[in-house]
């Protein structure tokens, strides 16, 4: 029997106490909570599997629930020190009630809500760091294919930005793949943020993603950043067919369009992106929008690399080599190396603050 979580709860995980302090969030399947840890350590999140909603689910779903927390965990607890740089750091884990709890770093928003609060203002993210805050969910992507995975649910509420909103974090894994190179699964992610492929099944219904699924996301990611906040209407349609017909709604929007899938980027909407943008900037950031917004997983970017220099060239600045930076992993984690005498660590302070 589930009880219902409440104010100054404590939790006990593998390494420590937490005591809870208020809710501050939910997910598909979670909540989160702020939470007091051990003595002279800084609040976390503690991340759970909504009860009530598990109380209400099919079982088929509770398991998947708690095979995605799983998920989550394994996928943390596999990360070296050195990659979690724009990575969501897991602190502790374990079971509470029988179920899979994270205890995360806690950080001051995410990015869905910094525009919400953005445009209550009528604000604009300055472009340099709006291309920082690009280059550094490539950089997490980066990460995540690297040790094989697909991320699969990039959106604004899976970034986590830092209390001084230079810095933002990848979190929640639970919908992660294991497996880069287009194997089929069930559906996973958010209808509004998918690319074609996730959305739309292949054969006998299930999806066939790799790594550049996640890189159209980041293309919507960017539009939506760039016009101040508005979805693609790619997007949209995706995310409005699915509320209504579920998994349907894929073929339901097809038929809709004629048997097509609908234009991801229509012209219209690339003259907007344009418009938000200095004129040295725009063809450039163009290229950038088009290339990663392509129908055709094929005819997107490879690899981080290549998004890395585009995003360079959008400002007309080649890419330092004295901090992080993809195309030369090296030298910015600072890994033990010829470069260094083989003596390595977690990058410094000064260069942290460069990377913003």
């Amino acid at each position: 029997m589930h009880t219902a979580h409440t104010a100054n709860t404590v939790i006990t995980l593998e390494l420590g106490h937490y005591r809870l302090l208020e809710q501050i969030g939910t997910s598909a399947y979670g909540m989160i909570w702020r939470a007091a840890g051990p003595a002279n350590t800084r609040d976390v999140a503690l991340k759970f599997i909504n009860q009530q909603q598990m109380a209400r689910a099919e079982a088929p779903l509770r398991e998947h629930w708690v095979r995605s927390a799983r998920n989550e965990i394994a996928f943390l607890q596999a990360l070296e020190p050195w990659d979690e740089r724009h990575i969501v750091r897991l602190l502790d884990s374990g079971e509470h009630q029988g179920l899979p709890v994270l205890a995360l770093e806690l950080l001051a928003t995410d990015l869905g809500k910094h525009m919400v609060a953005l445009k209550s203002r009528s604000e604009t993210i300055p472009l340099p760091r709006l291309l920082g805050w690009i280059s550094q969910i490539n950089q997490a992507l980066a990460k995540v294919h690297q040790y094989g995975w697909r991320y699969l649910d990039l959106k604004p509420a899976n970034v986590l930005l830092d209390w001084g909103l230079q810095n933002v974090k990848l979190a929640d894994f639970g919908t992660n793949r294991y497996g880069i190179q287009g194997q089929t699964h069930s559906y996973a992610g958010t209808a509004n943020w998918q690319a074609p492929e996730q959305f739309f099944p292949a054969a006998q219904g299930l999806y066939q993603s790799d790594a550049s699924s996640d890189y159209f996301s980041l293309g919507a990611m960017f539009y939506f950043l760039v016009t101040g906040g508005l979805p693609l209407r790619f997007c949209s349609a995706c995310g409005n067919a699915f509320r209504s017909h579920q998994a349907a709604g894929a073929e339901w929007l097809r038929q809709a369009e004629g048997g097509r899938i609908p234009a991801t980027l229509h012209e219209d909407e690339a003259a907007r992106f344009a418009a938000a943008l200095p004129v040295s900037a725009r063809d450039a950031a163009l290229a950038l929008l088009r290339a990663l917004l392509q129908a055709d997983p094929a005819q997107r970017p490879r690899h981080a690399i290549q998004i890395s220099r585009m995003l360079h060239a959008i400002l007309g600045t080649p890419p330092e080599r004295h901090y992080f930076d993809v195309t030369d992993p090296v030298r910015g984690m600072q890994r033990p190396s010829v470069n260094n005498g083989w003596a390595g660590g977690r990058v410094s302070a000064a260069v942290t603050s460069r990377s913003a």
